[in-house]
This record gives structure tokens, sequence and C-alpha cells, in this order.
């Protein structure tokens, strides 16, 4: 049924009382995105009567509908990616990563007392909704969002775009992965938050050391190999350092083979075994190319 025969069909061409519009506006508030364009008009006639309808009149102004979401107070802030809501959920912001404060025995990193501040002050007497994507919860249970305020700000881009957050990619949670590659552009040219940071400059692998503490790095080398596993595709920088991209996820990259003979400037966490350093790749914002 196209979307002006729905409308028509819940009555909005009939005169209503007012107590009658209101609940027809909450069913509208369903009905329109499965309408795509779909515009609803409301006017008075001589008598001050109201009329809807799905038909312009030269009278009429459009109604603003917002979709039926439904928002939250944030109870609490953990991190500068992490909180929990009013109703108990704990939330995970999707696409970003912040720098870790001290918590449970782990050190502070830089920035990351600043991301938290931003956050609390940004959320201060904020209500907040919540946009999922293909994966709903993490490993450790919590819930993974998009976080919006009620002025539609998008909270994991914000953050992206003051620098405060670099991205961390998992597909298949690509919604709004273009918006947040273009602001971590910008931040990164601009030098804001960790961008300015020493704390984040580039090292090349080959001066990772096995008492580097492993964090999230900005690492760079030259490809001087290309190496396949049943689950793994190897960029191979030397015979103690390597990121490896998971097959599953090849289809999002460039050719792999045109990595080979460029230095790469890699982003994410080293895993280290003894002298060998590996970092896991699942998206290729992860991957800067340096010198071809």
């Amino acid at each position: 049924m196209q979307g002006k025969q729905i409308i028509r069909s819940l009555g909005f061409k009939l005169k209503v009382k007012r107590c009658q519009w209101i609940c027809g506006l909450l069913i509208l508030s369903l009905v329109i995105p499965a309408c795509g364009d779909s515009k609803i008009y409301e006017w008075h006639d001589t008598q001050g009567s109201e009329h809807y309808s799905d038909q312009f009149n030269v009278n009429a102004k459009v109604l603003d509908i917002k979709p039926g979401y439904e928002f939250y107070s944030v109870k609490k802030i953990y991190d500068g990616d992490t909180v929990q809501l009013e109703d108990g959920r704990k939330v995970r912001l999707l696409g970003i990563n912040t720098p870790e404060i001290q918590h449970r025995g782990k050190q502070a990193e830089a920035g990351g007392q600043e991301a938290k501040a931003w956050l609390i002050n940004k959320l201060r007497n904020q209500r907040v909704r919540l946009e999922l994507d293909a994966e709903k919860t993490d490993k450790y249970g919590r819930t993974l969002a998009y976080l919006f305020t009620e002025n539609n700000e998008l909270i994991n881009l914000s953050l992206v775009k003051q620098g405060l957050a670099t991205l961390s990619i998992y597909p298949l949670n690509l919604r709004y992965v273009n918006d947040l590659m273009t602001a971590q552009k910008q931040a990164e040219q601009n030098k804001l938050g960790i961008w300015a940071l020493a704390d984040y400059a580039v090292i090349p692998f080959s001066q990772l050391t096995e008492t580097e503490h492993c964090g999230w790095m900005r690492l760079s080398g030259k490809v001087l190999d290309i190496r396949k596993t049943s689950r793994f595709i190897y960029l191979i920088f030397s015979d103690q350092s390597d990121a490896r991209i998971d097959s599953k996820w090849l289809s999002l990259f460039p050719d792999i083979k045109s990595y080979l003979g460029k230095t790469l400037e890699v982003r994410g966490w080293p895993n280290r075994r003894e002298a060998h350093f590996s970092v896991l790749i699942r998206h290729p914002s992860a991957i800067k190319i340096v010198l071809r």
C-alpha cells in the first residue's frame, strides 16, 4: 500500500477533535518512516476547525512530527566512550575509542580525562536516545550504540571532531563510518586533541621494545611482504612486526597487493608475543599510506 493510501486509511483527511488528532499524530509518527517523503499538512477553515491531510492546501503548514524516539537520562559516565543510562543499561559508543582513564589497575592514558570531562559537560542536564547497528551488544554485555542528544547531536561524531576520540570501526557496524572518517581526517589535519599530543606521535615498528606499553598506538613501517593464512592476511614489516587483516573483511579494503612496498601508518593495539608485535586491522580507516 502506498504511503498516501496508508495515511488516508488512518483518517487524517477528516476533521478531528483535539484529543483525537493527538492520538492520530502518535500513530502517524510510526507511519511516516515507512512512507518516505510524505508530508502531513494542517490548516484551519473560516470557522476555526482544524484539518489534516496529505494533500497540500494554500493555507496549510507542514506538521513537524518527530519519530517516536525514547529518551533517557544518563546515570553515570565511566569514561569518554562508555555511559550508563537511567534504566541500568551500560552503553559503549560505537565506532570510536577514547583513551583509558585510570581504573582497575590500568594506567591512565593521555587525553582520557579530557574526553571524560567533555562528555560529562556535554550530557549534563541532557537526555539521550540510542541508534543501534548490526551488533547490539558486545562480549561484556554492553549495549553498542550511537548516542544522540535531544538536539540531534551525534556524540560519537562530536568526540571525533574534537580530537578526543579515534576511530575504532568493527564491521559490520558501518552506519556512520563515512562521517566518522571525515571528522577524524579534519581533526588530525588541525592537530586537535590527541593529534597534538606527543604520546600519540607515530613510532616506527622497529622502535618497539618488549617493555612497551601496548595501548592504542600509531606505528609505521614499510610492507616487505604479504602472507596469507586461512584466517588472516599479514602485512609484514619485519621478522618482528606485522599487521593482520581478518579475511572475512577483505572486501572492505583496496587491493591488498597495492600495499606491498608502501610505507604505512597503522593504528591500533599491538599484541606482543615475546619479541613479536602484531596489530589487528578490522577496517581500512586504520591504515594510512605515508609513502608510495
